[in-house]
């Protein structure tokens, strides 16, 4: 079993093989995260969180690649769009309801329960949670799961998600107001000037990436002279495949596959399509995606092989 979770570990370290071990750390709301005794990251789901979020996201080496606003106060630090804070999952006009833009409860996605919290030559995290609308009303169960996959320089979390229409059926309207998404932090945003967007296109820079469809876009720069980034992808078994990114260069970097009329309209394309997601009560849709946050540099070769490989996947 060693042997075989090793070469699962060299398929995906395309920038230096090596096994390694994950911790998960239980408290009353939150779960840490430490990969060979490191700490890279909390899924905190507190009652007073609007969603459930990856806080704060460190490289191995221990760069904190995710804003600290609104969670921790820098000094110095952007301050817009406090909605916008950690690796989060949400979206905008479900059922007309806002879970996008809120900071403050209702609405709220709101844990139910952890199903599982696993350490091991991989970590996984499952839970429940539960989208629910100002009227009470629950529109829709997350069940979640991230697996944790920790190779010599980089570590990926694979996110599996699937969301079920609860009480009633329920219509996403196409909006670039979503949905996989990270604030990075001010130095790692492309305005900076010392970072770029780089997508499974070819295509560079917030000008060409934005609103387009890729199957993997990946942001990278450089900390104290030293090359880190984050790359995310996209699973070919998930909805609207491969999806449109929402990524801005003031540092918002987010997957979004229900936008689609909204991007087609804002890139001029003749009889722009709604996708307008809708799911009967009880009808699932499956959103699956993997983050790679690497220290180091990765050109689109070293990308295009981690794409590959985690399309093998289930």
């Amino acid at each position: 079993m060693l042997i075989r979770n090793c070469l699962a570990a060299l398929m995906l370290a395309i920038l230096g093989s090596g096994c390694g071990q994950v911790e998960m750390f239980r408290e009353q709301d939150k779960i840490d995260v430490k990969i060979n005794g490191k700490f890279v990251t909390s899924y905190l789901f507190k009652s007073d969180l609007t969603k459930p979020v990856l806080y704060p996201l460190n490289t191995l080496s221990g760069v904190t690649v995710s804003r600290q606003f609104p969670l921790q106060i820098v000094e110095g630090e952007s301050k817009d769009h406090p909605h916008h804070f950690g690796l989060f999952f949400t979206y905008d006009r479900v059922n007309g309801v806002g879970f996008w833009n809120n900071t403050a409860i209702p609405p709220q996605i709101k844990l139910v329960e952890i199903k599982k919290v696993e350490n091991g030559k991989t970590g996984t995290i499952s839970s429940v949670h539960h989208w629910v609308a100002p009227n009470g009303k629950i529109l829709l169960q997350e069940d979640r799961s991230m697996q944790f996959i920790p190779s010599r320089k980089h570590y990926a979390i694979d996110f599996s998600i699937q969301l079920t229409a609860k009480d009633t059926a329920v219509v996403f309207e196409d909006t670039k107001e979503g949905m996989f998404s990270i604030r990075v932090a001010d130095w790692l945003a492309e305005k900076s000037g010392h970072a770029e967007y780089l997508s499974s296109n070819g295509d560079r820079k917030e000008k060409e990436v934005w609103g387009k469809r890729a199957v993997w876009v990946r942001l990278e720069g450089a900390k104290n002279g030293q090359p880190l980034g984050i790359a995310m992808i996209h699973h070919p078994n998930s909805v609207n495949y491969p999806t449109f990114w929402h990524a801005r260069g003031y540092g918002l970097f987010a997957a979004n596959p229900l936008g689609q009329e909204t991007f087609e309209r804002d890139h001029n394309v003749e009889n722009p399509k709604a996708f307008r997601l809708t799911l009967a009560k009880g009808e699932s849709a499956w959103f699956k995606f993997r983050v790679v946050v690497y220290d180091g540099a990765m050109d689109k070769a070293a990308v295009d092989a981690i794409a590959a490989d985690y399309a093998k996947t289930n």
